[in-house]
């Protein structure tokens, strides 16, 4: 046999004056203002983050396009190489001594 879940309701005094029930009013609606507030900051810093890394992303792919040079094309490089005779390597004999 199952059993019906609980219901929690919240706590309601018939004795608040009018008063307490408006500064309890007041009070609900500053929560959740600054509840927004919080929100709208963290909405507008993802915003932000994510505007600083398409701005890094477009300088670095424009970099790279700038620098990739000319496609298809040929690429010569003229070096002039110098000629010079080798010498030996000087010949050295070790001695090992087996204890």
């Amino acid at each position: 046999m199952r059993r019906a879940r609980a219901i929690t309701v919240p706590d309601v005094s018939t004795d608040l004056s009018s008063s307490d029930r408006a500064r309890e009013r007041d009070r609900e609606r500053a929560r959740a203002r600054r509840a927004r507030t919080r929100r709208r900051a963290l909405v507008w810093l993802v915003r932000l983050v994510a505007a600083a890394v398409l701005l890094f992303a477009g300088i670095a792919i424009g970099r790279a396009l700038e620098s990739g040079g000319a496609s298809g094309g040929t690429n010569t490089s003229v070096r002039t190489l110098e000629v010079t005779t080798l010498t030996p390597q000087e010949t050295v004999t070790v001695t090992v001594s087996n204890p």
